[in-house]
């Protein structure tokens, strides 16, 4: 087992070269333990998993691992993600493992773990521990507990329908691309109970393989399937799934994507118009206008940290009722502050059947801002770029916040520096008033880490 696959929000690897089902058997040992303390006993944790070619193996070693040390197991079977965090609260679990690389490649797995109500366990949380209790091996004996199985795929499908109201729901047609992954056996249900929209769905067939193109619809090459689809059948819209569905990324009727920010701005003018006065978050990487559109439509503009654990720790902290990442992910509060890509789903149906108008038009009042985009740079020393930065521009007229690496704001132009959390790279992103001043901020600040 390489110690490495221990990260900051999951565990994750490749199969067989960094782990194996022994260590996914040792996982599943040390997570019962994890949860034991101060807790009834025997524990109810659910598994679900991902449709990797390695995730029924994985899934199997977990069960025997979790029940060996006593926990009664439910296992939810093929599940996306959210599926998975809508299982452990819908059930009353104390817990939760679910089997996925999320958008990786093919080779890789793991496992993403959460306590009761779906409340993620990081690395500051307790992977670290259960790290701990792996590498010592030094497990008690308890009765073993039992395993069931439970289906919840139409509660889950359900629970998302009664988001969208069909009266508000104009006649559609909509691509879906699940990469051939698992939010594939979803599409198909879901579509099934909106008679209205037509569903164009691409890659259905369930294939670990992933042999059209990698599950990460954040690249640019993974969406021009879906891109090329939406213009053939002249959609309204199109979306596209990650490998554990996690995370959605829309794109216009021309074929052109939409970065995550400007959905959250989206979302909050649409959430606020019926609920003003709630608390709408963002992560620092965002563009301006969603703070400015969620102040214009009466809301309250929340900063957070990047990464779904610290997101939905702050959301449970102030009560927030949505948030979105720039990366599409998505977070309501009626569903315990988790990932909800359909709840964004239907309200984006909702609100072009509303507006009669395209998607693009929709959006065009939120492209306000000359924005760059996530620009790597490998760097070792990642501390001492990021301090060097911070002395340059000291003295000027500006304001610098840490929340999330170091975001340094002029006014008519910003910028963040964030460090990697899984590798060399420094992170940065450049946002200006036109395309002139961005292009020349951002040979300004490479200068300086160059």
């Amino acid at each position: 087992m390489n110690p490495e696959i221990f990260k900051a929000y999951d565990i994750r690897g490749i199969y067989k070269k960094d782990f194996d089902t022994k260590t996914a058997f040792k996982i599943g040992q040390a997570f019962s333990e994890f949860l034991k303390n101060n807790k009834r006993t025997p524990l109810t944790i659910i598994v679900g998993r991902d449709n990797r070619l390695s995730s029924a193996s994985l899934a199997k070693a977990v069960k025997n691992g979790l029940k060996l040390q006593g926990s009664n197991v439910i296992d939810i079977g093929l599940s996306s993600t959210p599926m998975f965090y809508f299982g452990v609260n819908f059930l009353k679990a104390d817990g939760g493992i679910m089997i996925t690389a999320s958008h990786n490649p093919p080779e890789y797995n793991g496992f993403k773990l959460v306590r009761e109500e779906a409340i993620p366990i990081s690395g500051d949380t307790g992977i670290e521990e259960i790290k701990k209790m792996i590498l010592l091996d030094n497990f008690k004996k308890r009765k073993p507990g039992t395993e069931s199985r439970k289906n919840i795929l139409n509660e889950y499908i359900k629970f998302n329908l009664k988001f969208l109201d069909s009266q508000k729901v104009s006649s559609l047609k909509i691509v879906v691309d699940t990469a051939n992954a698992v939010s594939s056996t979803l599409i198909p249900k879901i579509a099934t109970k909106i008679k209205k929209i037509k569903f164009y769905h691409l890659f259905s067939d369930l294939d670990g393989h992933f042999p059209n193109h990698n599950p990460d619809p954040l690249v640019k090459e993974n969406l021009v399937y879906l891109q090329k689809e939406v213009l053939k059948r002249k959609a309204d819209f199109g979306v596209g799934f990650d490998g554990d569905g996690d995370r959605v990324i829309f794109v216009d009727e021309k074929g052109k994507a939409i970065s995550g920010d400007l959905i959250t701005a989206l979302m909050a003018k649409i959430i606020l118009r019926e609920k003003p006065g709630e608390k709408i978050l963002y992560d620092v990487r965002s563009s301006k206008i969603v703070p400015e559109v969620i102040k214009e439509n009466k809301g309250i503009p929340i900063p957070s940290r990047v990464g779904h654990s610290f997101v939905k720790a702050t959301m449970r902290q102030e009560n927030i009722i949505f948030g979105g990442e720039l990366s599409g992910h998505y977070y309501f509060r009626e569903n315990h502050f988790c990932e909800t890509p359909f709840f964004v789903l239907f309200k984006i149906i909702e609100e072009i059947s509303f507006q009669k108008q395209h998607f693009s038009k929709i959006i065009k009042p939120f492209q306000k801002y000359a924005y760059s985009g996530e620009i790597n740079f490998e760097i070792e020393d990642k501390k001492g770029t990021i301090k060097k930065i911070e002395e340059h521009f000291r003295d000027k007229n500006c304001k610098i916040s840490r929340l999330d690496g170091t975001k340094i704001d002029f006014g008519d132009w910003w910028f963040l520096i964030r460090p990697s959390n899984t590798e060399p790279l420094l992170r940065l992103i450049v946002e200006a008033k036109d395309q002139k001043t961005l292009k020349e901020k951002i040979k300004e600040v490479e200068k300086i880490i160059k």
